[in-house]
């Protein structure tokens, strides 16, 4: 009875599994992907299936490490005894020939070789035997216990920024790093929360959301390896309303790309303005202040990169360096925070809050461009929805630290396999390779920012330490 489909293509992608395991130092995933699509080819319309999946590994062995060999006069014989297959035009058996008597040598004594009235015999017993061993074994990788499961995957723990939770939750995602061998097990955490309070000792990598958090992570574990896989902009989610009053109020510019002026913003919202004060608000009429929504700058990296923005525009559009222009600018900008109440400890809090409750809890949201275009993909923005790009904004380098070498293979693979990048550009992060970014932005007609010429660099870890130390200090 033949192997239905089903089980023809989990036998096929056990195949596959083995074959990437086996020539991984060899050749990339990809080549070994496509040879063994080729080969399979080759047995599209042939009624016969139970036999395919071994030939089809045969074949690709072969192809993938041409030094290995075969009695090719054994397989000739006993092939076209048991099958009847002539061999290719010139005189010599087909590839599919030789590799289907190789098979079949495993359970045919070599001797009756030269005997070919046994062979004749024995032939529709081989293919019996041959199509019980391969149903078999497919059944067992059906069961726990079958002997011819795919190889347990490596387990890896990491801690990563919450912002990439969505990216590590999708199946996609983990069928990627599952053909490397690899299951990844992340635990989200806000970005400086990783770096200063979580106990990495139980992780094998730490992922925060920026080269500063991925600094003190690198200081306290003794480690000098780091990758940047991707990166993502800070930008500014508000609403349509809330974009017209403030276009009105000279903050926010329409364009090809809506634009948000901090400086503008910063200088309003040290005079304490509140919505309902807006000159024409009819909208969004409430005693609230303007402010920007953030996370909570003593546990968040989103909230250290609106500092940083913040503090070097605060500082006459200058990065801010020494005891003199770290306190000028927290004297500036600290109200920013302190104002506003209550604020979640990581970016997909205040994110979800915007999604899900409307501009009446948070008109403008900062947060991570990435956050944006994913929602955008799986269709979780609302008609009225905008984002905004900070003039200036700055860039958040997400990087993977290393903890020890399976936490080095998993920064390495995010970082140069070309599924795991594709994907990232999928859940809104800029790759490497920034046109997979743009192709899914273009796809959803998403109005992005691609150059944001207008970018600062934060500044340096301890001032930017100092900055974070003087706005703690103002929530006593």
């Amino acid at each position: 009875m033949a192997v239905d489909a089903a089980r023809e293509e989990k036998a096929l992608r056990e195949v596959t599994n083995r074959l990437v395991e086996d020539y991984g130092e060899a050749h990339p995933a990809e080549r070994v992907e496509a040879v063994v699509g080729a080969v399979r080819k080759r047995f599209e319309g042939h009624s016969v299936r139970e036999f395919v999946p071994i030939l089809v590994e045969r074949i690709a062995r072969r192809e993938l490490d041409p030094t290995r060999s075969m009695n090719a006069a054994t397989e000739v014989d006993l092939t076209k005894a048991a099958v009847g297959e002539e061999g290719s035009p010139d005189g010599h058996p087909s590839e599919t020939t030789s590799v289907f008597a190789a098979v079949a040598g495993r359970f045919v004594p070599a001797r009756l070789v030269e005997n070919k009235r046994a062979l004749g015999v024995v032939a529709a017993g081989v293919v019996v035997v041959l199509g019980f061993a391969v149903i078999m074994a497919v059944r067992q990788t059906d069961s726990p216990s079958g002997t011819t499961a795919a190889p347990a995957l490596t387990t890896v723990h990491g801690v990563a920024g919450s912002e990439k939770s969505a990216f590590f939750d999708d199946p996609k995602v983990a069928d990627a790093l599952a053909k490397h061998g690899f299951k990844v097990e992340v635990e989200p955490a806000g970005s400086r929360q990783i770096a200063t309070s979580v106990d990495l000792s139980k992780y094998d990598f730490a992922f925060p959301s920026s080269s500063a958090a991925a600094e003190l992570v690198q200081r306290k574990s003794g480690v000098t390896g780091k990758y940047v896989p991707f990166s993502s902009p800070m930008v500014i989610a508000t609403f349509k309303p809330i974009a017209d009053l403030l276009t009105q109020a000279g903050i926010v510019q329409p364009g090809t790309t809506t634009t948000f002026d901090v400086e503008k913003y910063l200088s309003m919202a040290e005079k304490g303005v509140q919505w309902n004060q807006l000159e024409g608000n009819s909208t969004y009429s409430v005693s609230k202040n303007v402010l920007v929504s953030t996370t909570d700058p003593r546990t968040s990296n989103s909230a250290a990169m609106y500092l940083a923005v913040t503090a070097y525009v605060a500082n006459d559009n200058t990065i801010v360096r020494g005891a003199k222009a770290e306190d000028f600018a927290v004297s500036r900008v600290s109200r920013l925070f302190t104002r506003q109440g209550f604020t979640e400890s990581s970016s997909d809090g205040p994110f979800k809050d915007y999604l899900s409750n409307g501009m009446g809890t948070v008109p403008m949201a900062w947060i991570y461009e990435a956050q944006y275009v994913d929602a955008a993909v799986h269709n979780e923005l609302k008609p009225d929805m905008v984002l905004t790009y900070p003039k200036p904004t700055v860039m958040s380098q997400h990087t993977v630290v290393p903890l020890d070498d399976k936490g080095d293979q998993i920064g390495k693979l995010l970082t140069t396999d070309p599924d795991l990048q594709r994907l990232a550009a999928e859940h809104g992060f800029r790759p490497t390779d920034v046109s997979l970014f743009t192709n899914t932005t273009a796809a959803h007609q998403l109005p992005v920012d691609v150059n944001l010429v207008n970018q600062v660099s934060p500044p340096d870890y301890d001032t930017l330490e100092h900055l974070l130390d003087g706005v703690a200090k103002s929530y006593n």
